[in-house]
């Protein structure tokens, strides 16, 4: 079976989830409605966990884009909301009652940036401020330990006096009406094709580079278009260490063994001479620890970007990605963290013309940090997509409504691998799953379906080579509604030799692109002609 959902991926993993999450004072960006557009009241909504107890919830609030701050139910420079109990609910997994509180904020008029803390206390006791303890912090530590085969840890608490900031916008944007049903085409670039007359560096070792290259990219539009696509999704083109590109070291520059600027350049007014847009690879929640800023952030704790990261006593002595010491994670609660990078975000939609990004791992961010971006982003290009990376489950992607145009769909996605892939589930368990799941979302917040990407097996291998079970797949895939994406090399038939769960690592679903005889012309032209008539009707 896959192993997609890696915080998630067991039992025992979702327990620890599902306990961390109804301890402490938890928010969690509960708000109704959750998109608040103008002249509307929001109402907020706070649970006390089972081991919990507060006489008192409140919210400090602003209304200018600058931080809150209050205490115990007063603040000099805030807003204040007080809250109150509305019901109280059984748990069993933790054994206890969860209680729910609630608060109103007055209605407020389009372009308001709100942005709040809560805190709970008792009567002469100590205070505590949401989202406390730390539920992301406490799933990767467990998904961490498992993959090493260490016990699991049941909490990871966090530091109950420092708030988190939570924030909306006030606003009426929705998706952009190109990307609602946008047929995305996911190229890694380093495997796509090397360009100018060049062959593969190599293709033995995929932890190494293989020379794939935008110039490639560029040189391959024939191909593109005629496979029916409207957009392309690139892997990172920032300048990076590794084939991937997910550790960048400088945000101002296009990777020279890609290509550099120019061939971006190139590739983006060729793309779009022919009605493509183009969708970059954005990492937001973390950077190299090569990246200058680090560097100058861990030698000095006196230096200005000290605050940009978070320092600890952990073994690696700060905040990463889980815990890769090479990918220490920015602290984008910080105001000049976050504005840093979302004016790297404006820039590239600016300078380069870039249609939008997908943006990796965007739960490490948080929803808040969303708010702000998308703001910053809309303004610079009001039509660019921004969908987020979030393997996580449904509630908690909802929680991004209004704050990204929408998030991949890993839960349709694994759907259709056990139905026609793994073959665990029937058809009319798929339509039963599909029902309940368009149901559950807003359509103004959009599902980018895919059957397989870089960070998986492919389809075509988990189905056993079968290529019919792939064409039944992709044919489920295409007729839905939404954006979808097709992961490189899948409409010709590209595999791999062994799982990625077999020690061979998530690189080995990156094989370079087969530009020769060994191309399913067969299986291409069904692609082709689902496509057609998904554009057709």
């Amino acid at each position: 079976m896959d192993f997609i959902f890696g915080t998630l991926a067991t039992d025992d993993l979702k327990l620890v989830h599902h306990r961390a999450a109804r301890r402490g004072v938890q928010h969690h960006h509960q708000l109704t409605p959750a998109d608040p557009p103008p002249d509307t009241p929001v109402t907020l909504t706070v649970t006390l966990g089972t081991d919990f107890h507060a006489d008192h919830i409140a919210a400090y609030y602003t209304l200018d884009g600058s931080q809150p701050f209050g205490s115990r139910g007063e603040s000099a420079t805030s807003r204040v909301v007080r809250f109150h109990p509305v019901d109280v609910t059984w748990d069993t997994l933790n054994w206890g009652y969860v209680t729910r509180w609630q608060a109103t904020l007055p209605a407020q008029p389009a372009g308001t940036i709100v942005r709040y803390q809560i805190s709970a206390w008792t009567d002469g006791g100590a205070e505590t401020f949401a989202d406390w303890p730390d539920v992301t912090a406490t799933a990767e530590a467990a998904a961490d330990a498992f993959f090493n085969g260490q016990p699991l840890p049941t909490l990871v608490p966090g530091d109950p006096t420092r708030g988190r900031v939570f924030t909306f916008h006030v606003d009426t944007l929705a998706p952009p009406d190109w990307a609602r049903n946008a047929v995305i085409y996911h190229i890694f670039v380093d495997r796509f094709f090397p360009g100018a007359g060049r062959g593969w560096r190599q293709t033995d070792d995929l932890m190494d580079f293989c020379g794939g290259t935008l110039w490639g990219v560029r040189d391959q539009l024939d191909y593109i278009e005629n496979l029916g696509v409207t957009c392309l999704w690139l892997s990172p083109t920032w300048v990076s260490p590794t084939h991937h590109g997910y550790d960048v070291t400088d945000y101002d520059r296009v990777e020279p063994r890609l290509g550099g600027d120019e061939a971006l350049h190139a590739l983006v007014e060729a793309a779009h001479v022919r009605g493509l847009r183009v969708v970059l690879d954005l990492v937001c929640n973390h950077i190299s620890h090569q990246h200058p800023i680090f560097q100058m952030a861990l030698a000095n704790p006196a230096s200005p970007y000290r605050d940009w990261f978070t320092f600890d006593d952990s073994p690696i002595g700060y905040r990463t990605f889980f815990t890769a010491a090479s990918m220490p994670q920015v602290n984008l609660a910080y105001p000049p963290a976050r504005d840093w990078m979302i004016g790297i975000a404006r820039r590239w939609l600016r300078d380069f013309d870039v249609d939008g990004y997908r943006l990796d791992y965007a739960n490490g961010p948080g929803p808040a940090f969303w708010s702000d971006f998308r703001a910053g982003c809309r303004a610079e290009k009001p039509d660019c997509f921004l969908f987020g990376e979030i393997v996580d489950a449904p509630d908690v992607l909802r929680a991004y409504t209004g704050r990204l145009d929408g998030c991949l769909d890993f839960h349709l996605g694994d759907a259709i691998r056990r139905t026609y892939g793994w073959q665990t589930w029937t058809e009319a368990d798929l339509e039963r799953f599909v029902a309940r799941h368009r149901a559950y979302f807003s359509g103004d917040f959009l599902l980018p379906l895919f059957i397989d990407n870089h960070d998986m097996d492919r389809f075509l291998f988990i189905a056993g080579g079968d290529k019919d079970a792939l064409r039944r797949a992709a044919a489920f895939q295409l007729r839905q509604p939404g954006p979808v994406v097709i992961y490189y090399g899948t409409e010709i038939g590209l595999s791999q030799p062994v799982s990625v769960q077999d020690g061979a690592g998530l690189h080995i679903s990156r094989t370079p692109m087969r530009w020769d005889a060994g191309q399913d012309t067969d299986l291409l032209a069904f692609y082709k002609g689902l496509i057609r008539a998904r554009r057709s009707g």
